[in-house]
């Protein structure tokens, strides 16, 4: 990611450190083999970095592979069909397609130290201009109180 200074991927540790430093939240679902992420970060990140300055950035990479201990291992169905959750990489797909009904990458979710959306999610959005359209308004929404659905 290069440009990104302070990003890490727990979803946990972002939402703590957003609450110490009192700033919304930037969930970047990714992968290690997304070809449209890495075009993200390699040519709108680096032109949007004044806005991206504003968040707590978590990178979420849906095909880590790293296994989940025995006890944070389980399953659930989607579609019809039962997956499992066996690595870093399945929970995080998991909370993708639970929270947000959506299982493609990149996927760029503004919330709120609550979990709260502060507007609706993009993919990839390749134009500099719309992209920093969207962390001007997630931004904006936060420091007026408001949440997709509302106030908070």
């Amino acid at each position: 990611m290069g440009i990104v200074v302070g990003s890490n991927d727990d979803l946990e540790v972002a939402i703590a450190e957003a609450r110490k430093t009192g700033k919304p939240i930037l969930v970047d679902f990714t992968g290690w083999a997304c070809v449209s992420c890495r075009k993200m970060e390699e040519n709108v990140w680096p032109l949007v970095s004044d806005e991206m300055k504003e968040y707590t950035l978590v990178s979420l990479y849906v095909d880590e592979k790293i296994k989940l201990p025995e006890a944070q291992q389980f399953t659930y169905e989607v579609n019809g069909e039962t997956k499992k959750v066996r690595t870093v990489g399945d929970k995080w797909t998991y909370l993708q397609i639970k929270c947000f009904n959506s299982n493609s990458q990149p996927y760029y979710v503004l919330i709120n130290d609550k979990g709260e959306l502060l507007n609706k999610p993009v993919g990839y959005t390749p134009n500099v201009q719309e992209y920093q359209q969207f962390l001007k308004e997630g931004s904006e929404r936060f420091k007026q109180g408001k949440t997709l659905l509302g106030q908070r």
